[in-house]
């Protein structure tokens, strides 16, 4: 689906949430499609408008607050209508706007917004608040946010009510008769079998992560000569995936961050795939878990790690722990 998209009567906005952007920045250019949308619908063009009034008033009053807020609106703002400078006021106030033209238009309106974890907590505040004001009036604006496990926590610290509000979906490793399906079928489809061997290693390897046996499925593919694919292709293909993660995948991440947070990513994997307790992490450093809180909550922001429970500590994707051994290898990191 495209993005800015109408399906079966429903408005879609499609963004992502890069790191060290506003929410006000993501959301405005989106909203503003959609409403320009729903004023081409004459029983709402009406409402439409005034929802781009109260755009034009949320952009203004919020511009320097926010200095990637740049998207210029051809339109007055309507006085007192999102124009306060608060988020947390004025985000509730324009969906409010949004949501009654969308309902006089007879639709709805579905934001989708991915790497959700990025969104600041006091930001995400702001959009819980407004999500719950217009469930609260009934109107047909909705969200489905996809996000790093952290996201449920960043929620809730951000609103009390976030749990009662949303439902919470894990997308985690596949189950062994759905990971065998996902890699199987889509071959079969084309007349090309994997060999039993071939899928048991690719799982094994993978640990059931969806994107992960997208990657070994089309790196032995590739390499298959034939139209069944061998073990002997699922293990080759094991070095060209690696391969390419580290270059990409894992490479990208770890290039992001500092030599300490290096460093407390070596020293966790080298306590094994984890989860791991933040003292065992310290005592591999030779560190005080008090002195690395700061590097650890800069690894939870920067989507590395995650909490699963209290003074746990997780990588938030499989197979990091093999690729900090190979790109920090021996024992060096201990000082480095």
């Amino acid at each position: 689906m495209q993005e800015g998209a109408e399906t079966g009567g429903i408005q879609t906005v499609w963004m992502e949430a890069p790191e060290h952007r506003s929410l006000p920045a993501l959301l405005a250019p989106q909203l503003r499609l959609a409403l320009l949308r729903l004023s081409k619908t004459e029983k709402a063009k009406a409402l439409a408008q005034r929802g781009l009034r109260a755009l034009a008033g949320f952009v203004g009053a919020l511009k320097v607050k926010y200095a990637d807020l740049e998207i210029s609106i051809d339109c007055e703002p309507e006085a007192g209508l999102a124009d306060n400078g608060d988020l947390e006021q004025d985000l509730p106030a324009l969906l409010e706007a949004l949501g009654e033209a969308a309902r006089e238009s007879g639709t709805a309106l579905v934001m989708f917004i991915d790497e959700l974890q990025y969104v600041r907590e006091e930001e995400l505040a702001a959009l819980i608040t407004a999500l719950h004001r217009s469930a609260q009036r009934r109107l047909p604006i909705t969200l489905l946010g996809a996000g790093l496990p952290q996201l449920r926590g960043r929620t809730g610290r951000a609103k009390s009510y976030a749990e009662r509000l949303f439902d919470f979906h894990e997308v985690d490793a596949l189950p062994t008769v759905a990971a065998r399906l996902a890699i199987s079928k889509p071959a079969t489809d084309l007349g090309v079998t994997f060999e039993e061997d071939a899928v048991s290693h690719i799982i094994e390897e993978t640990k059931g992560y969806p994107y992960f046996l997208q990657e070994w499925g089309k790196h032995a593919w590739d390499l298959a000569l034939g139209p069944s694919i061998t073990v002997a292709d699922a293990i080759a293909a094991s070095n060209t995936a690696i391969a390419a993660l580290d270059a990409s995948f894992f490479g990208v991440r770890f290039d992001r961050l500092t030599p300490l947070e290096k460093r407390y990513l070596r020293a966790m994997a080298d306590l094994g795939a984890g989860p791991h307790r933040s003292g065992d992490i310290a005592e591999r450093l030779g560190r005080k878990v008090t002195a690395l809180g700061p590097t650890r909550g800069q690894l939870i922001n920067k989507g590395m790690i995650w909490s699963p429970s209290h003074g746990d500590t997780a990588f938030t994707v499989p197979l990091f722990d093999a690729y900090m051994k190979r790109i920090m290898p021996g024992k060096d990191w201990r000082t480095g």
